[in-house]
């Protein structure tokens, strides 16, 4: 299932920067980063739980937010862009 992962973390303090990246690396082993704060996952649903999991145990509930968007396994025609597109599609062969 598709998985869209944005988030809020405020900056204002030390901790708060760190929470951020922590955020961010918490995510990239999930998906790929398509805007600034905001992810796709392509996850089952143990990892989506996992990774809900991990997420909330990084956040401050009094001062970030994160939002979670599941598109399910048919999500190709859920997903529309303009302009620059500045990600590989998920689920394509990539070679290297």
């Amino acid at each position: 299932m598709m998985l869209v992962v944005t988030y809020d973390v405020n900056t204002e303090t030390t901790a708060g920067k760190r929470r951020l990246r922590r955020v961010a690396k918490t995510c990239m082993k999930y998906g790929q980063r398509v805007q600034n704060s905001v992810f796709e996952c392509l996850v089952t649903p143990s990892e989506r739980l996992t990774l809900i999991h991990e997420l909330e145990k990084i956040m401050d509930v009094d001062n970030d937010s994160l939002r979670l968007y599941n598109l399910g396994s048919r999500y190709s025609s859920r997903i529309e862009y303009r302009g620059t597109q500045r990600h590989l599609p998920v689920d394509d062969v990539m070679i290297v």
